[in-house]
């Protein structure tokens, strides 16, 4: 991937990570101009926008308000890892969990 391609793709990559219908959108208006740089931070917001829902319902379970703020702040880092990255054009996973989105999202953007 070069920095051109970078460039290109930041502001979709960035909007990936805004919800899950910015990854939506994001995913679809890639869909033309297949950009890598795009594709991999679709698949990392898709994947978090969806493990935020998931995991979500769960914890809404509990009345503890530890539980969930601990929740809030652990995705919340995990989205601010993914959004820094985008705006400074790298193309680096999100910890614990960027590997896995990669793999099972791998046909998003091909």
């Amino acid at each position: 991937m070069n920095q051109n391609t970078a460039e290109e793709g930041k502001t979709l990559a960035v909007v990936s990570y805004l919800t899950i219908i910015g990854s939506v959108i994001a995913i679809i208006m890639n869909n033309d101009k297949k950009n890598e740089f795009t594709a991999f931070h679709n698949r990392q917001g898709l994947g978090l926008c969806l493990m935020y829902m998931i995991i979500g319902y769960f914890i809404s379970q509990f009345d503890n308000m530890q539980i969930s703020v601990a929740f809030w702040v652990g995705m919340g880092l995990l989205f601010f890892y993914g959004i820094i990255n985008a705006i400074s054009g790298k193309m680096q996973a999100v910890p614990l969990v960027g590997p896995f989105f990669q793999k099972i999202f791998s046909s998003l953007g091909k």
